[in-house]
């Protein structure tokens, strides 16, 4: 996989205008964009053109083609198509800056995200099509694969950090445990999007577990934000605003820990590749491979071991909001 990965990359760096900019490769994976680019083989870009979906008052729906955008020479967007252009850092623009329109595309990430939602939605249907037609016989296939993970996430994320109400949660972080280990893995693969590296993914499933945690929790939980017991009435002016941003810091840390962690991955993969064509040395290309290689092989334990810290510490949110805090007052 590693070596594929290098041979995509060198195609983009290639592709990116090679002496000129020989790391901007790396920013371009990063990003999001309006199309999929996969590699570059001579002067032809293999390419997936993605739908272009607009909404304005004055226009209603409109559909194109990111192809439409795209300079046939340079293969870079800039061109004027019916009154829009996708400008540089491949944000879609009018040409007449005092319209204004809804971007409704389907970019590259949310791509991957149907991609994601596509192969998680494959494995447990397919688990529990196998578990429906024999439910008293041994797992097999796909139902040998995933019903280990099923059974960890419960007995070692949802029952000892939820409690006995974790039946009611489990499948939530079922959820999350496979949205966020495929959707690393799968962007590891080469030509794949950076999707779970997306912060405005990483902040919306830290925004649902944020929902999930205090529209569950009970008057106990309540009471120990906005009265914590024992408290002179004189310290609750200020640990209650400590308890009201405390309530926004635990989605901040789950955004930002996710977002940074398979970021980071993926631009230090990058970098040591950007080196053999900084250095054009054999001995600093045979050296990044090597490193590229290896850490490769870590990034395959990031991507599950971010998962079931995400997980982790959803359920352990959960299980704070919901405990019966009443013989707990100790904290």
């Amino acid at each position: 996989m590693s070596v594929l990965f290098l041979a995509f990359s060198a195609n983009v760096v290639a592709a990116s205008g090679g002496d000129e900019d020989k790391t901007g490769f790396i920013m371009h994976h990063i990003k999001d964009s309006h199309e999929w680019h996969f590699a570059t083989i001579g002067h032809t870009h293999l390419t997936l053109p993605l739908p272009v979906i607009i909404y304005s008052s004055d226009r209603g729906f409109e559909f194109y083609s990111s192809s439409n955008f795209l300079d046939p020479e340079t293969h870079r967007f800039g061109v004027e198509f019916n009154g829009y252009y996708i400008d540089e850092h491949d944000k879609l623009r009018a040409v007449d800056e005092s319209r204004s329109f809804i971007d409704l595309s389907i970019t590259k990430n949310v791509a991957m995200l149907f991609l994601v939602l596509l192969v998680a939605f494959y494995l447990l249907l397919s688990a529990s099509k196998h578990y429906k037609k024999n439910p008293n016989a041994a797992p097999k296939g796909i139902a040998s694969f995933v019903e280990p993970i099923v059974i960890f996430v419960r007995d070692e994320i949802a029952i000892p950090n939820i409690g006995p109400k974790y039946k009611k949660f489990t499948p939530y972080l079922l959820t999350l445990f496979f949205f966020i280990w495929i959707g690393n893995l799968l962007g590891l693969l080469p030509g794949a999007a950076n999707l779970t590296g997306n912060i405005a993914v990483t902040v919306t499933l830290a925004i649902i577990t944020f929902l999930v945690t205090n529209i569950n929790g009970n008057k106990a939980y309540w009471k120990h934000v906005v009265a914590t017991p024992g408290v002179p009435l004189p310290l609750l002016l200020i640990i209650v605003p400590v308890e009201i941003i405390g309530l926004f810091t635990k989605p901040f840390a789950l955004t930002v820990r996710l977002f940074v962690a398979i970021t980071a991955g993926h631009i230090v993969i990058l970098s040591f590749i950007g080196l053999i064509f900084v250095f054009e040395s054999y001995a600093v290309g045979v050296a990044s491979t090597l490193m590229v290689v290896f850490i490769n092989i870590i990034e395959l334990l990031v991507a599950t071991i971010q998962a079931y810290v995400f997980t982790l510490f959803s359920a352990m949110y959960i299980g704070a909001a919901v405990a019966d805090h009443g013989h707990d007052d100790h904290h």
